[in-house]
């Protein structure tokens, strides 16, 4: 799944007429790999133990070039930073405001939430490009720490 989901993100930089560098290929994987929202920071700090010439710079702007394109989506996150999450279908994102934990929520009816979304937007005379829905509260996690 990993392979097609990389080989569709690669095509659409090439469509894009976006020059393929190693470093994009793999912030780009790392993208699509993670179960985790991560931010720039993250990012960097992972990435960089197996490609030790990437820079901090270098991982904020293809993350700009890849949400410029509809690869990925930016969420604000209740640290004040911002979060990063691959972006090949429509979700639901549940955020937590304790722990800040971004989790995803698949929704076999979110497909028809969206294009309603799509719709509303349209008729105000707006071009939808991507639909992110986020829910705020308190995960499983830290309601047990709370117990």
């Amino acid at each position: 799944m990993t392979d097609k989901r990389y080989e569709e993100a690669m095509d659409r930089l090439k469509e894009n007429n976006v020059r393929i560098t190693p470093q994009r290929q793999i912030i780009l994987k790392y993208m699509i790999e993670t179960d985790e929202h991560p931010s720039v920071e993250t990012i960097f700090h992972i990435l960089e133990k197996t490609f030790p010439n990437l820079s901090m710079a270098t991982v904020y702007n293809n993350l700009r070039l890849f949400k410029k394109l509809n690869l990925i989506i930016e969420m604000p996150s209740s640290d004040g930073g911002y979060r990063y999450d691959f972006f090949d279908h429509p979700h639901l994102h549940a955020a937590c405001d304790q722990c800040n934990k971004i989790f995803d929520i698949d929704d076999p009816d979110f497909d028809k939430i969206n294009e309603h979304f799509t719709e509303l937007a349209k008729k105000t005379g707006f071009d939808p490009k991507v639909t992110n829905v986020e829910i705020h509260g308190v995960c499983a996690e830290c309601q047990a720490k709370a117990e």
